[in-house]
């Protein structure tokens, strides 16, 4: 490798811009995130919904990746993709889900943790018209996550579909539609000084109120 450890090693950033205190922040998580969320829109962080995806298969092998957040209301967060996908597999195997959001511009991080259910049709139906033409296309060429030969069989069944549906309304393949993740913790990370980080955890009691606590960094 031409990279020297300590090259790595030494890459350290000291986090000072802002703080989180148990009295800033709202009784309610949605709150907190909707907040949160505004403050990354105000700061014109590049794609502030984006947000990592950590799913599991039955035998606990986990796998993640970048997804893009497209909904939240106090009912959970919703992402659409292929049903098929070996995201989509694994939430059928074992639904529950992480959400992991990085703001660096920010120095904030948010931990989603929860169960996960599918969208109903109408809203997955709904989402799919507000989408891009391309888009729309996309979802029905790529079988996503299988082996395919090469980028010129995706390139050819994009032009045959582009063709087949011509002055045409696309309609939402059965195979892709949203999931929502319904937590049942969120944690607010604000980085510190020293890496003394502030973490305020909220968790979800049985009667479906919310807790929060702090966390030592």
């Amino acid at each position: 490798m031409s990279i020297e450890k300590s090259t790595i090693q030494n890459l350290r950033q000291d986090y000072r811009s802002a703080s989180l205190d148990e009295s800033e922040v709202a009784e309610n998580p949605y709150q907190q995130f909707e907040k949160w969320f505004q403050e990354a829109l105000n700061a014109q962080v590049a794609e502030p919904n984006a947000m990592t995806l950590a799913t599991t298969t039955a035998n606990c092998v986990p796998s993640a990746r970048i997804v893009l957040l497209k909904e939240f209301t106090d009912e959970g967060f919703v992402f659409y993709t292929n049903y098929n996908s070996k995201k989509g597999r694994e939430i059928a195997e074992s639904p529950f889900a992480a959400l992991v959001f990085f703001w660096p511009d920010l120095e904030r991080q948010i931990r989603i943790e929860g169960v996960v259910e599918t969208v109903s049709e109408e809203e997955s139906d709904a989402y799919f018209k507000s989408r891009p033409r391309g888009s729309q296309l996309g979802a029905l060429t790529s079988p996503q996550s299988e082996m395919i030969p090469n980028r010129s069989y995706l390139e050819d069944k994009l032009a045959k579909l582009t063709e087949k549906h011509k002055e045409k309304d696309i309609q939402r393949p059965e195979h892709w539609g949203g999931y929502r993740v319904i937590p049942n913790r969120i944690e607010f990370w604000q980085g510190r000084s020293s890496r003394l980080h502030d973490r305020i955890l909220y968790v979800q009691e049985k009667d479906q109120s919310w807790r929060f606590e702090r966390l030592a960094p």
